[in-house]
């Protein structure tokens, strides 16, 4: 008798430890390195890729994987997240005891909010013990990739372990930015430093790091165990990479999990978008003609709400006032009137008047251009009204005086910018 194969015929992974095993995204981070693009909203709603968010990555990831019990902790301007989720994830059934939940800070234990990591799964240890589960999977809600977490939990348990970090190799000048682990070539965590100054490399690779993706599996009742004991420390940061994983490591089985294919062993697709510039990067690589992230892969689809709206539209043919897009992704909605969009990406309903040019920008929702406009390496944010003739990406001086210019030259404009720097001319 032939064995069950433990994929779909999609070849999404779906097992007795997918199906058993609890998912809690940390959503709460305030996004700070993001500047202005977080002022209304927590970074892992800042929409992403034409008509995605970044949650719907890890959210999409959980799903595909046969983990249907997922908790999405909440806490600084939650509300366009919890909107979003409400509209876009409410099809599990419940019945079948499949959920996705928003869990707001609550100030369940105290008058504190959410102090740290590990406190915010603390707070809300009686909604993860009425399920019981035998693994709980904790991430991160703010990065962009598509991993199927199947195999992670099933090389936990293979491995015997007590927690599992999932890893990618990344720079040295970035791995400042992240938890860093040292490995035995069998990949037992010997060492875990939370953005150490100067992060350990890999051996024989001087200019390289190992980087924790800030996905971790636990088995059910020893991260019970290990957060009471974690509340009870008055020094503690109640952090999982500062107060967690560290002092395990002597006492328990810690192992990295390298995200790399399967096959080739290579380092798979994994983006930290925490900085203007870097979600900036992250947006444009996908106008590209085969980029590294696909977006088209019927095998893994990226879950999303989306408003029913009409298709985009192409206008006027003369010259100079031709409507057209060249290496751009042009979402439902849009319509280009007689203006050039070139290596560029457009969110939903952004309309580009006659005589403006759009070349290597990432334009948002509801955003209005006008007339014989020019906007180059840009970031435009929802709603912004663009007036007629505005120069945005051609003199950098006058960028600074009215928008936010990042290290990369990238001109970052929000609705409130533009009405102040209106008001002023």
């Amino acid at each position: 008798m032939a064995k069950p194969n433990p994929r779909t015929s999609s070849g999404r992974y779906v097992s007795r430890l997918t199906s058993g095993t609890l998912a809690v995204i940390m959503a709460g981070g305030r996004g700070e390195r993001l500047h202005d693009l977080t002022i209304n909203r927590c970074k892992p709603a800042t929409p992403f890729g034409g008509k995605f968010r970044i949650i719907d990555f890890p959210l999409s990831n959980c799903v595909n994987s046969g983990i249907r019990q997922i908790f999405i902790m909440t806490q600084y301007k939650g509300q366009s997240l919890i909107q979003h989720v409400q509209r876009g994830w409410s099809y599990l059934r419940g019945e079948f005891g499949e959920f996705v939940d928003v869990v707001p800070a609550q100030q369940q234990i105290g008058a504190h909010w959410y102090r740290g990591t590990a406190d915010c799964v603390y707070q809300n240890l009686d909604l993860i013990r009425t399920l019981r589960p035998k693994h709980v999977l904790v991430l991160a809600g703010d990065h962009i990739y598509k991993m199927d977490y199947g195999p992670m939990v099933a090389y936990h348990v293979e491995k015997g372990a007590d927690i599992t970090v999932g890893v990618v190799e990344v720079s040295r000048d970035k791995a400042r930015e992240f938890g860093v682990l040292s490995v035995t070539e069998w990949n037992r965590v010997t060492k875990f430093a939370e953005k150490p100054q100067e992060p350990e490399p890999i051996p024989g690779r001087p200019d390289v790091a190992l980087a924790s993706m800030g996905i971790y599996v636990f088995n059910g009742r020893l991260l019970d165990k290990l957060l009471v004991e974690d509340a009870k420390s008055e020094g503690s940061k109640h952090d999982f990479g500062r107060n967690i994983i560290p002092p395990a490591i002597d006492t328990l089985q810690v192992f990295a999990y390298p995200f790399t294919d399967v096959k080739t062993r290579a380092q798979n697709y994994w983006r930290d978008v925490g900085t203007v510039d870097a979600y900036y990067e992250a947006n444009i690589e996908l106008v590209h003609v085969a980029p590294e992230l696909n977006l088209y892969d019927e095998e893994w689809p990226i879950w999303t709400y989306q408003a029913h709206v009409p298709s985009a539209k192409f206008i006027l043919d003369e010259d100079g006032r031709r409507g057209m897009a060249i290496n751009s992704i042009v979402s439902g909605a849009c319509i280009i009137s007689g203006a050039v969009i070139n290596q560029s990406l457009l969110f939903s309903n952004v309309r580009v008047d006659e005589r403006s040019s759009v070349y290597r920008s990432v334009i948002l929702p509801n955003v209005k251009i006008g007339t014989g406009c020019t906007i180059r390496q840009a970031i435009l944010d929802e709603g912004c009204e663009v007036p007629d003739g505005m120069q945005i990406g051609v003199d950098r001086g006058a960028d600074a005086a009215r928008f936010h210019v990042t290290e990369g030259g990238v001109v970052l404009v929000t609705a409130e910018m533009l009405q102040r720097s209106i008001a002023t001319a």
